[in-house]
């Protein structure tokens, strides 16, 4: 084996998959606590302040594992596909 190439080092772990299991979950907290989720989770991601998210359901914990421009670019995404569909 030659050590001439840089390897990529893939672990199959997929972002995409889980911005959206978070944010599925958190919307689902949020609403069922009452709140309007889309103004909490922009709320969040603009200010960073998690208080914006519910405790409910282990929701603030989850979203604080994934970092806000990951977040945003996720969602700029799924936009942009909905829109050329």
């Amino acid at each position: 084996m030659e050590f001439n190439e840089t390897m990529k080092f893939n672990i199959g772990f997929d972002k995409e998959q889980e911005v959206k299991e978070i944010m599925s979950h958190v919307y689902e907290a949020l609403k069922v606590k009452g709140y309007d989720p889309i103004s909490q989770i922009v709320g969040y991601i603009l200010s960073g302040d998690p208080t914006y998210i519910t405790s409910y359901n282990g929701a603030r914990g989850m979203i604080v594992k994934v970092e806000r421009d990951e977040l945003l670019e996720e969602l700029v995404k799924h936009y942009i596909k909905m829109l050329e569909a």
